[in-house]
């Protein structure tokens, strides 16, 4: 874990940067006093997503494709305003 003062931050941002990056826990401290913490976001992952339903054994009720009653309608649309 690195601890630098702000000043020292200033002057080392981008070196701070790459080593919160590589996964360095980096500690700005205002006077020796610990105030911020920076480290890296996690990324996401490069692993892509199936094409398709949701998941597996996922269907559409035929229910689905049936038209909406009245009232189903009338909410849709807002009910009674």
């Amino acid at each position: 874990m690195l601890r630098v003062n702000i000043a020292e931050a200033k002057a080392n941002f981008s070196k701070l940067l790459r080593a919160a990056q590589a996964g360095e826990p980096v500690i700005i401290c205002d006077r020796n006093r610990e105030i911020v913490e920076l480290r890296a976001l996690p990324q996401p992952s490069k692993e892509k997503r199936p094409l398709g339903p949701a998941r597996p054994g996922f269907s559409i009720p035929d229910s689905f494709f049936e038209p909406m009653s009245e009232e189903e309608l009338r909410e849709w649309e807002g009910g009674d305003l």
